[in-house]
C-alpha cells in the first residue's frame, strides 16, 4: 500500500468520525459514539471502504500513541489531595464491582453452558471459559469515559469517583486476568506451569508497569522546570510519554498503567504543573477521532451471530455486576446517593483493554482452543457496550448534574438547542420589547427622511422602532416603503393601500412620530432605490427576510447599498429585540467613526450601556495592545463622554469565536459592514456576514457609502 492510500484512509477516518460525531450530538448522543460509527461505516462490516489489511493495521502506532496519551490523561484525575474525601469509596467499588462482574459472568458463563450442553458437558473446559470470560469482563473503557467527561466539561464527586475507579480497576482486571490464566494453565497442563510463579509474575508485571510509569513522572516533572516555552514542554513530554509507552511494551509490561503512574505522579507533585496536560489537550482530538474510528473498524458485526447464548449472558452479566456491584461498594463505602445511583451506568462501556486481552489469550498456545468462543463472545459484548455504553455514561453524569451547564436561551422554555435556535429566527420567535422611554418628540421643521422597508409583520414594527430612533438624530421623519411585485399590483384597490401600513404607523406613531408612507410596485432592489432617490433621505433600515439563510439576502443589500448616498442598516433579528446592552464589535477606530451616527442615535434616544470590543491580531504585542487601549480610551472621552461605556481591547484567536461569547451577555450587536465586493468578499469573507449567521442575538450591520 502506497503513502498516498494510507494518508487517503487517514482523512476518510478523521472526515467521517467528525462529521458521524457532529449528527451523534444533534440527536444528543455522545461524541465517541458517532467515532465507533464510522468506522463501523467504513470497515468490513457495512461498506468496506476501508479494510483492516489495506489501512487499519498500519494505523495501529495512532492506537499506541491514543492510549498512552488517554492513560496519562486519567492520571491526572487521581489526585490523592482531592482524592482524600472519597479514597475509601474507590476502594470499596473497585473491590465490590470487580468481585460481582467477575462472579456473575463466570457464574452465568458456566449455567448458561451447561444448560446448551446438557449431559455431555465437559465441565473442566466449562470451567476455564467461566474463569477467563470473568476476567476479562473486568475489564473498563478508559479513552471512552475520558473523552466523555472531557466532552461533557464534567466535575464533580461522581465524575471523580468514576474516573479513579476506572484507573484503579484496570489494575484490577489485568491481575484478576493474570490469576485466571495462570490458574487455566494449570488445569490445562498442571506439570508445565506451576501457579504460585504464574502469579508472582502477573502481580510483578502490574508493579514493573507502575515503576517505569512513576520513573517518567519524575523525569517529566524535572523536565518541566527547565522549560517554559508550549511548544517545547509538548515535545519533551510527549517524546518521554512515547518512550514509557514502547519500553513497557518491549519488556511485555502494560502501558496503559505505565501512563496512568506517570499522569498520577506529576499531579501529585508539590508543585502540581498541568501544563503539559493542557498542551496534550490541545494535540490529543485528532489521535483520538482516529483511535475511535480504527475501533469500530476492528468491530465485526458476524460476532454477533457467532456470540450466541453465551455472548448474551456475558454482556448482560457484565451489566448486573458493574451496576449492582457499584452500588453495593458505595453503599458499604457510604458514599453520596449520587454515586451509589449513577456510578454503575458510567461503569458500562468497555472496549480496547478488553480486545487486548483477547488478543492475549488468541496468541496462548494452551488457551487459543478456547479464543474461538471468547473472542466473538467478547467483540460482540463490545459492541453493544461501544455503542449503547456513551450513551448511559453521558446520561449518568448528566443526572447527576456534573455535565457542563449550557443555558438554555431565557426565550426558548423548554426547547432543544437546535429547536431553539430555529424558533429564535421564526416569525414566532421574533418579538418586540414595549418601549419602556419617553415619548421622542418630532423637530419643529424636520427635513428629509429615514427610509425603512416593511416586509415581514413580524420585523416591521422594529424596523419601525429603528428608524424612528434615526430619523430622530437626523431630525428628519421616518418613513415606511412597501415594495411589492408587479404583478400585485391589480391585487390591492387604492382605498386598501393605507392597512398595509398599519403595524409600522402604530409603532411611529407610539414613539411621538408621524410616518410617511409610499406603495412601490417593482423589484425589492430597484423600488427601494428609487424611494431613496426621490426623497432627502438620511438613511436606509431594511431587514434581513425570517426563517432563511440570510447570506440569500446579501445581494439585495449590497445592491441598495451600491446605489444610495446614504447609510444603510441593515437588521438580523433574533428573538425579542431590545437595546439594553450594545456590543460593538471593530478592528480599528476608523469603522467607529463610519459607526458615530448609528451609536448616537442610539445612545440618544435609549441610553443603554455600550461595550466596545476593539479586536486586534493574535500575535500582537503587549505595547501594542496598550497603544490600541489608549487611542479607544481617547476616542471615548472626546465622543461619548456622557454615556456609559466600558471597553475591551482584545488580541483573539478567531474574532468570530471571541464575539458569539460577547454577544451571549449583551443585547444587540452593531458593527460595519465589510467594504469588500465580488470575488474579493468571496476570498476574503466578511466578519460582519458570519455574526449576522451565527450570532443568536439581533445584529445591526451598517453600510457606509463609498465616496467617488
Amino acid at each position: 500500500m502506497s503513502e498516498i492510500e494510507i494518508t487517503l484512509g487517514m482523512a476518510l477516518l478523521l472526515s467521517a468520525g467528525l462529521v458521524f460525531a457532529k449528527v451523534c450530538q444533534l440527536i444528543g448522543l455522545p461524541s465517541v459514539t458517532g467515532y465507533i460509527l464510522a468506522g463501523l461505516a467504513l470497515g468490513p462490516s457495512c461498506f468496506g471502504v476501508i479494510s483492516m489489511e489495506s489501512v487499519g493495521h498500519r494505523l495501529e502506532h495512532f492506537t499506541q500513541i491514543a492510549l498512552m496519551l488517554i492513560a496519562f490523561s486519567i492520571g491526572e484525575h487521581i489526585e490523592l489531595r482531592r482524592m482524600g474525601s472519597f479514597a475509601r469509596d474507590v476502594g470499596y467499588i473497585c473491590l465490590l464491582q470487580a468481585l460481582g462482574v467477575f462472579f456473575v459472568v463466570s457464574a452465568g458463563t458456566y449455567l448458561t453452558s451447561w444448560l446448551i450442553a446438557g449431559e455431555a458437558v465437559n465441565h473442566l473446559e466449562t470451567f476455564i471459559l467461566s474463569l477467563l470470560l470473568g476476567s476479562v469482563a473486568l475489564a473498563n473503557a478508559p479513552a471512552t469515559l475520558l473523552v466523555i467527561t472531557r466532552e461533557m466539561g464534567a466535575r464533580g464527586v461522581l465524575t471523580s469517583t468514576l474516573m479513579a475507579v476506572v484507573a484503579v480497576g484496570d489494575g484490577v482486571a489485568i491481575m484478576v486476568f493474570g490469576m485466571a490464566v495462570s490458574i487455566s494453565h494449570q488445569l490445562v497442563a498442571p506439570s508445565d506451569v506451576a501457579l504460585w510463579p504464574a502469579l508472582y509474575a502477573s502481580v510483578s508485571e502490574i508493579l514493573f508497569s507502575l515503576f517505569i510509569g512513576v520513573a517518567t513522572g519524575l523525569l517529566i516533572d524535572v523536565i518541566l522546570k527547565k522549560l517554559h516555552n508550549r511548544g517545547e514542554m509538548l515535545t519533551a513530554g510527549l517524546a518521554l510519554l512515547l518512550l514509557c509507552g514502547e519500553t513497557t511494551r518491549y519488556f511485555d509490561l502494560s502501558p496503559l498503567l505505565a501512563g496512568m503512574a506517570a499522569g498520577f505522579t506529576i499531579i501529585n507533585r508539590a508543585e502540581r504543573d498541568v501544563r503539559l496536560f493542557r498542551a496534550l489537550n490541545a494535540f490529543e482530538p485528532p489521535i483520538y477521532v482516529l483511535f475511535f474510528t480504527l475501533a469500530g473498524l476492528h468491530l465485526d458485526l458476524s460476532a454477533l451471530k457467532l456470540a450466541g447464548w453465551i455472548g448474551l449472558v456475558y454482556f448482560v452479566g457484565r451489566i448486573v455486576g458493574k451496576y449492582y456491584g457499584a452500588w453495593f461498594g458505595a453503599w458499604m463505602s457510604g458514599a453520596s446517593d449520587t454515586v451509589r445511583r449513577y456510578l454503575g451506568l458510567a461503569l458500562l462501556p468497555q472496549a480496547g483493554v478488553a480486545i487486548g486481552l483477547v488478543v492475549l489469550i488468541s496468541s496462548d498456545k494452551d488457551l487459543s482452543a478456547w479464543s474461538v468462543v471468547i473472542t466473538p463472545v467478547v467483540l460482540a459484548g463490545v459492541i453493544f457496550s461501544e455503542l449503547g455504553g456513551p450513551l448511559l455514561a453521558r446520561f449518568a453524569i448528566e443526572k447527576a448534574g456534573e455535565g457542563e451547564k449550557i443555558e438554555p436561551h431565557p426565550e426558548c422554555g423548554n426547547r432543544g438547542i437546535r429547536a431553539c435556535r430555529l424558533w429564535l429566527r421564526s416569525p414566532e420567535g421574533v418579538s418586540l420589547v414595549p418601549w419602556s422611554g419617553d415619548r421622542i418628540r418630532p423637530a419643529a421643521n424636520a427635513d428629509g427622511v429615514v427610509v425603512f422597508g416593511a416586509y415581514h409583520f413580524s420585523t416591521v414594527r422594529g424596523l419601525a422602532r429603528i428608524a424612528t430612533i434615526l430619523a430622530h438624530h437626523y431630525h428628519a421623519l421616518p418613513m415606511s416603503v412597501r415594495v411589492l411585485g408587479k404583478a400585485e399590483m391589480d391585487h390591492y384597490k387604492p382605498h386598501e393601500h393605507e392597512s398595509l401600513f398599519m403595524p409600522e404607523n402604530d409603532e411611529v406613531n407610539s414613539l411621538g412620530y408621524p410616518m410617511k408612507k409610499e406603495l412601490i410596485f417593482d423589484s425589492p432592489a430597484a423600488g427601494l432605490v428609487s424611494a431613496v432617490e426621490f426623497s432627502n433621505t438620511h438613511a436606509v433600515v431594511l431587514g434581513y427576510p425570517l426563517g432563511r439563510n440570510p447570506r440569500n439576502f446579501q445581494r439585495v443589500l449590497e445592491t441598495v447599498a451600491a446605489n444610495v448616498s446614504c447609510p444603510l442598516v441593515a437588521v438580523r433579528f433574533v428573538g425579542a429585540f431590545r437595546s439594553d446592552r450594545i456590543l460593538v464589535p471593530f478592528l480599528s477606530i476608523s469603522q467607529l467613526e463610519e459607526l458615530m451616527p448609528v451609536l448616537e442615535a442610539m445612545a440618544m434616544a435609549v441610553m443603554p450601556r455600550i461595550t466596545f470590543l476593539h479586536l486586534l491580531h493574535f500575535d500582537c504585542t503587549r505595547d501594542e495592545v496598550q497603544a490600541a487601549d489608549s487611542e479607544l480610551q481617547e476616542w471615548l472621552t472626546d465622543n461619548f463622554f456622557d454615556i456609559q461605556t466600558r471597553h475591551m481591547v482584545v488580541a483573539s484567536e478567531s474574532r468570530l469565536e471571541y464575539i458569539l461569547q460577547e454577544a451571549a451577555y449583551h443585547d444587540l450587536i452593531i458593527m460595519s459592514a465589510a467594504r469588500s465586493h465580488g470575488f474579493q468578499k468571496m476570498f476574503f469573507g466578511s466578519l460582519s456576514d458570519s455574526v449576522v449567521q451565527d450570532c443568536e442575538k439581533p445584529v445591526m450591520v451598517v453600510y457606509i457609502p463609498e465616496l467617488e
